[in-house]
C-alpha cells in the first residue's frame, strides 16, 4: 500500500508512472488525497475538542476547591458537550480512514523508474541469457509424453484423486522432486538464509499484507468455514512473520528461505502452453525473502538475481531474464525479474522464477518497521523471489536432457537422487 504522505508530495510523479501499468491513476490518486484533506481536518477538530475538554476539566477541579459549586456545575454541562462530539467526530474519522484505505487498497506499487512501458509479456526486455540450447534426436517428447513412458508422474490419478492440476509424482519422479527441493534449500541456507517451515494456510489479515488480498482473491482457494486462505507462495506466511513489528537497524538484513506447497486456481486456460506441469493448482515452490534497509534494497535485489542464476547455471538448463514492463507487473512490485527456461521439445520459454522488490508496498500493509539509529521508526523494504518453482523446472530437466535411452539427471542432482538416468 503505498502512504498517502508520499502520494500527496509526488502527485504527478506517482501518477506518470503508474501510467506504465496502462492505467489512468487520476482519479483514485484525487480521491485519495480529498479523503486524507478530510482525515486530516476531523483529526484537527478532534484533537482541539479534547484539548478544550481537557483544560475546561482542570478549571471545573478548581472551582469545586474554591466552593464556586454553581460556576463549575455550568462548565461540567459544556464538557459534557464536548465528550459526545468527540465521539462523533472519532466515528467521522474512523469512516474516513476506512474510506481511505479502501482507496489505497486499490492502488497499485508504483512501478522503479527503470520499468519499461509495455502491454503484455511480449514488452518485456531481455536483460541477460546463457546456456547452450541442446539439439534433440528425432522424436524428442514434451515432458507430459515423457512422464508418461517412464511412469514417473500420473496426471490422470491427480485427476480422479483430486482435479485437473493436481498431478502425482511416481517412484523416481517423486525422489527426483524431493531431491530438487532439498538442493534449492541447501543452496540457499549455503549463503545464509535461514529456513523456516510455515503454515499453509493464512488468515485474512495475512492475505492482505503481503497484497493477496484484496488483488487475487479469485485466485486464491478460500477454506470458508474458518475464513482461511491456502497460500499461493510461502511469500504470504514467511513476509507476515514480521507484520506488527519494529526491528532495530542493526536487525537488518534479514533472509529467510521455506519450502511450501502452493495452490492457486489459474481458472480458465486451455491448450497446449498449459499442458502437463506447465500450469498447475498445486505445485511446489522453494521461496527466498530479505527484509531490508531501503538504502541497500536494489543491491540485495542484484544479489538474488545472482543466486538464482548461480542455480540455474549449475543445473545447466538454457535460461534467459527478463525485465518486466508496466503492464506484466504484479500489483505489489516496483521492479521484477523474471527467470525463464527454454524447452527444447516444446519449442517455447517456461517461467521458472520472478524476482522482485516491493520497496515499502508490503511493509506499509504489514506496518513493518525498524527503529533508525536515530531513534526514528522507517520502513522496511521487503524483497522475495523463487529459488526455485519446481513444476517448470522439473518439465524443463525431462526435455532438455532426454535420450533416446532414457532421462539423464543433471549432474548436480544425482548425490540427491542416489540414480543418474531415468529409464
Amino acid at each position: 500500500m503505498l502512504q498517502v504522505a508520499f502520494i500527496r508530495e509526488h502527485k504527478e510523479d506517482v501518477i506518470a508512472r503508474l501510467a506504465k501499468r496502462n492505467i489512468d491513476a487520476s482519479p483514485m490518486i484525487n480521491e485519495a488525497i480529498a479523503l486524507d484533506e478530510s482525515r486530516r481536518s476531523l483529526q484537527t477538530e478532534l484533537d482541539s475538542t479534547k484539548a478544550e475538554a481537557n483544560t475546561l476539566s482542570k478549571e471545573i477541579g478548581n472551582l469545586f476547591k474554591s466552593g464556586e459549586v454553581e460556576k463549575a456545575n455550568k462548565i461540567k454541562e459544556r464538557t459534557s458537550k464536548l465528550k459526545e462530539l468527540s465521539k462523533n467526530i472519532e466515528q467521522q474519522l474512523n469512516d474516513k480512514m476506512e474510506a481511505l484505505n479502501q482507496v489505497l487498497y486499490q492502488i497499485p506499487n508504483v512501478p522503479n523508474t527503470v520499468v519499461p512501458a509495455g502491454n503484455t509479456d511480449e514488452d518485456n526486455e531481455e536483460t541477460f541469457r546463457a546456456g547452450d540450447i541442446p539439439i534433440l534426436f528425432e522424436g524428442a517428447l514434451p515432458h507430459w509424453e515423457l512422464a508418461k513412458k517412464y511412469d514417473i508422474i500420473d496426471f490422470e490419478l491427480g485427476n480422479k484423486i483430486t482435479g485437473a492440476g493436481f498431478p502425482v509424482y511416481k517412484g523416481k519422479g517423486a525422489k527426483l522432486q524431493r531431491a530438487l527441493i532439498t538442493y534449492f534449500l541447501d543452496k540457499n541456507t549455503e549463503v545464509g538464509y535461514t529456513e523456516y517451515q510455515v503454515p499453509h494456510l493464512v488468515n485474512e489479515a495475512s492475505g492482505f499484507g503481503t497484497g493477496q488480498l484484496p488483488d487475487k482473491e479469485g485466485q486464491m482457494y478460500h477454506v470458508t468455514a474458518d475464513n482461511l486462505y491456502l497460500i499461493p507462495t510461502a511469500e504470504v506466511p514467511a513476509t507476515n512473520i514480521f507484520r506488527d513489528t519494529i526491528l532495530n537497524e542493526s536487525d537488518l538484513p534479514i533472509h529467510l528461505t521455506s519450502y511450501t506447497p502452493c495452490f492457486r486456481r489459474e481458472a480458465g486456460s486451455y491448450g497446449a502452453h498449459v499442458r502437463g506441469l506447465n500450469r498447475l493448482h498445486q505445485f511446489d515452490k522453494v521461496e527466498i525473502l530479505r527484509i531490508e534497509h531501503p538504502d541497500n534494497s536494489y543491491k540485495a535485489l542484484d544479489s538474488m538475481v545472482n543466486h538464482v542464476k548461480g542455480i540455474l547455471d549449475e543445473l545447466k538448463l538454457p535460461y534467459r531474464i527478463l525485465r518486466l514492463c508496466g503492464g506484466d507487473l504484479g500489483f505489489t512490485s516496483a521492479l521484477t525479474y523474471d527467470f525463464e527456461v527454454f524447452s527444447t521439445a516444446q519449442d517455447r520459454w517456461l517461467e521458472v522464477s520472478s524476482v522482485s522488490n516491493f520497496e515499502t508496498f508490503q511493509a506499509n500493509r504489514l506496518k513493518l518497521r525498524f527503529k533508525s539509529n536515530e531513534g526514528k521508526n522507517e520502513l522496511c523494504h521487503t524483497l522475495n523471489g523463487s529459488s526455485l518453482a519446481l513444476p517448470r523446472v522439473f518439465a524443463g530437466i525431462l526435455e532438455n536432457y532426454q535420450t533416446e535411452n532414457g532421462i539423464k539427471v543433471p549432474e548436480v542432482l544425482v548425490p540427491y537422487t542416489g540414480f543418474d538416468m531415468i529409464s
